[in-house]
């Protein structure tokens, strides 16, 4: 089921309107849908080279727009459905224990979450539940889904078609390891 849903986002690449299901895809995807818009990002790059930068600039607002209702998810519902079970649990405590801790990290987190593979719906509506600061969340959000989407876009628009098996296959894990190595980093300016 996965992959016909993958086919049929890469059949929205090439329709007429495919800029608005662009960004409802990148909306989507901050807060429930499964499929990245990169499924549609790289196709669209790669039809019109010109206009890359467009089509990251508005899956970036889409993402972090989806990424708000993702939070809005999180806070608003964790009250009428989670608490409750926590309660009835005895397990309030931990949960305020973690979210001590998420938020303490939170801004990484989303940093990290919204450039590498890890699904970045997860940690918007984890920020939702923990309600890390807004503020805090819409700006690193920014940061983080722009690096995404126009290294994306900035890689086909200057390499085009031979980009793509290097985009698809190392990308993530390239994104990955550069966030860790700028982690690295801060922890080592802390410690020295």
């Amino acid at each position: 089921m996965l992959r016909k849903l993958y086919n049929w986002t890469l059949d929205l690449a090439a329709k007429k309107h495919a800029t608005p299901i662009l960004a409802g895809v990148s909306f989507a995807e901050s807060s429930f849908f499964p499929i990245p818009p990169d499924a549609l990002l790289i196709p669209m790059c790669l039809a019109n080279r010109e206009k890359a930068f467009y089509y990251a600039f508005i899956c970036t607002i889409s993402s972090v727009i989806g990424g708000i209702f993702g939070y809005a998810i999180g806070y608003f519902f964790f009250e009428a459905i989670a608490e409750p079970i926590l309660n009835f649990y005895g397990k309030q405590a931990y949960f305020d224990q973690f979210a001590d801790n998420y938020n303490e990290w939170g801004a990484w987190i989303v940093l990290g979450a919204g450039v590498t593979p890890f699904p970045y719906k997860v940690i918007t509506i984890a920020s939702g539940v923990t309600q890390l600061a807004l503020p805090l969340f819409i700006f690193f959000s920014v940061i983080a889904r722009s690096i995404r989407f126009f290294l994306v876009a900035g890689l086909i628009w200057l390499y085009g078609a031979p980009i793509l098996r290097f985009v698809d296959k190392y990308l993530p894990w390239v994104a990955t390891a550069g966030f860790l190595l700028l982690i690295a980093g801060f922890a080592a300016l802390k410690f020295l």
